[in-house]
């Protein structure tokens, strides 16, 4: 149960932020005893994989607090995002998968099943997170995009740590993000409602 959630949490910090997870998975599993990663996934660990992480998580962390490039990150993460969520989840819930060199053994011993768990919490973490920003960016002016992303950012590594020390907590964490989901849908609701109510007076 407790891999479980530390797999969902990382998963759903995938959703916010692809590259935050997997970092913090390889830094505690290569610096200190917090995280055994399981075998086949050593690979988080290692120094270049380190490195390119912390170059990727660097153009990631600018790119999304500027206005309308943020929507062109969010395009591209829409593919990168639940990767990393899928990643997350395997290494997370110390599933060990086969070698991609023998994807019959691979598909059929289910041991994809946890990775595309995955990456279908990450996907829609990603999916509330899209959609939220357009929102966000109209309602301010776009002034709002450093700050939301700040705490996106911010939710990311508290969710990433939770899910590795507390995975208990991992449930408060996901309870807050529905709860933005459903501000979100709220939001949008309202805002096209206005738009609606707007064209019909113009039109009356």
């Amino acid at each position: 149960m407790l891999e479980a959630l530390t797999g969902t949490g990382l998963a759903a910090s995938a959703g916010l932020n692809a590259y935050i997870p997997l970092l913090t998975m390889g830094v505690l599993a290569r610096y200190t005893d917090t995280i055994d990663l399981p075998i086949g996934w050593d690979w988080l660990s290692n120094g270049w994989t380190l490195l390119i992480l912390a170059l990727l998580l660097a153009i990631e962390v600018v790119a999304d607090k500027v206005p309308v490039v943020d929507h062109v990150n969010d395009v591209v993460q829409t593919v990168v995002r639940p990767t990393a969520g899928g990643l997350a989840f395997g290494a997370g819930s110390s599933s060990e998968t086969v070698t991609v060199s023998d994807p019959g053994s691979f598909f059929g011993s289910h041991q994809w099943v946890p990775i595309a768990v995955g990456v279908v919490i990450a996907l829609v973490v990603h999916g509330v997170k899209a959609s939220s920003r357009p929102v966000v960016n109209a309602t301010t002016a776009g002034f709002g995009a450093p700050v939301a992303s700040t705490a996106e950012d911010i939710g990311s590594v508290v969710m990433s740590v939770l899910a590795i020390l507390l995975p208990v907590l991992v449930l408060v964490g996901l309870l807050v993000m529905v709860l933005a989901g459903v501000w979100v849908v709220r939001r949008r609701r309202r805002k096209k409602a206005l738009v609606s109510s707007g064209s019909a007076r113009l039109g009356g």
